[in-house]
């Protein structure tokens, strides 16, 4: 339930990526441009990839429940490959639209699958080392910014595909780009996180005792994360300011660096989602039933949802008067087909195609689900 309500959550962002004005011109939590409603907007949907890896390292966890460890680390290598495939052929054409692949980009799907690679090599050390390990890394990381944000830092491709990717782009063939947007390090740390959390979902741990757990957890997680964005040292590259007015302060506080993810983003995304995750435990209703069909077809939906959203966007883009010969003339550096940079729409038109993405797949989501409750027997949906 609570993957399918992230997967509900993230579509916003992409229609707005591909079909709001000032989508490709500004960043929404500029606090000197933007607007409330525009930030929240944008803000809200940061929770989406952090949950989204949290919840695979728990789902990893409750397959090695049921699987050797051989077995385990066989499957979650193999899932890690296909998933990176998927990333820079299926689903860098979603985002581009563009045959040629004149851009390739190395988004949440690459980074989720180069995290199994190494959990699926990790999981053979002692449950206690993992959890070290993914602690150590999560609470350090941040570390290396002091060096990142220096004057005489030099990006290389292994630091930007580590940790200091911020879309940064790198030829690799003539005319052709891989852009690293989600570089791994702080990603998979949350994901071997995960995986430990998975022990509190374990048959043998009561409902009641992992209630307390998940909220005990993401209320500590919270207190953790105002303690030390308050003291505006630690944690994240850039540090809060007092701005214009209340509002656009706590704005200040509350935006934090997701390229890549800091400390405390993590902390504030994954500590109330642990409370959400509780509580969710014990609601069952016509959403939660609709939110889980979403989140057990996840990939699936995800794959989708950029193709139907792209789709819109290049009909709109036609609409306007432009022809279909257009985007490779224009597009230049950019990497979107069928997406004029300074054309687009308000937030209210934003919201609209939203609803009726999520909506419109919908049906297809459910086919999908019964297809595979159905059809347990086959390996390869395991891999979908």
């Amino acid at each position: 339930m609570l993957r399918g309500i992230v997967m509900i959550i993230m579509a916003l962002d992409h229609v707005r990526d591909f079909i709001h004005i000032g989508a490709n011109l500004d960043d929404p939590t500029n606090l000197a441009t933007t607007t409330p409603l525009l930030f929240f907007t944008r803000w809200i949907t940061h929770f989406c990839a952090p949950v989204f890896v949290f919840l695979s390292g728990i789902s990893i966890y409750l397959q090695s429940q049921r699987k050797t460890k051989k077995e385990l680390s066989g499957f979650l290598i193999r899932r890690g490959l296909w998933l990176i495939l998927l990333e820079v052929v299926v689903v860098t054409l979603g985002w581009s639209f563009n045959p040629a692949f004149n851009f390739v980009f190395l988004g949440v799907i690459w980074v989720i699958g180069l995290s199994m690679i190494i959990l699926g090599l990790l999981i053979y050390l002692p449950f206690q080392a993992i959890l070290i390990i993914g602690l150590t890394i999560l609470f350090g990381h941040n570390l290396l910014d002091y060096k990142e944000y220096s004057e005489s830092f030099h990006h290389t491709f292994l630091m930007d595909l580590l940790h200091s990717g911020k879309f940064s782009g790198y030829p690799f063939l003539p005319n052709h780009t891989l852009i690293i947007i989600y570089p791994f390090l702080p990603w998979l740390a949350l994901m071997l996180v995960g995986y430990c959390t998975g022990a509190w979902f374990s048959a043998n741990v009561p409902r009641e005792v992992r209630s307390k757990k998940l909220i005990s957890a993401g209320l500590g997680m919270i207190f953790f994360f105002v303690m030390i964005r308050f003291i505006n040292v630690y944690g994240d590259p850039v540090p809060w300011s007092v701005q214009r007015n209340g509002l656009f302060t706590f704005f200040s506080f509350i935006n934090l660096n997701k390229y890549p993810p800091s400390l405390l983003y993590l902390c504030i995304t994954i500590g109330p989602s642990l409370i959400l995750l509780a509580y969710l435990e014990k609601i069952r209703n016509r959403f939660t039933h609709i939110a889980g069909i979403y989140g057990r077809v996840a990939l699936f939906y995800y794959v989708l949802h950029i193709y139907l959203i792209h789709l819109i966007s290049a009909i709109l883009f036609l609409t306007r008067g432009h022809s279909i010969s257009e985007p490779p003339a224009m597009s230049g550096h950019f990497p979107f087909y069928f997406v004029a940079p300074e054309e687009g729409y308000g937030l209210g038109m934003v919201y609209a195609v939203w609803i009726c993405v999520v909506l419109a797949l919908y049906p297809l989501c459910e086919m999908y689900d019964r297809y595979k409750s159905a059809h347990r027997d086959k390996w390869w949906l395991s891999y979908l």
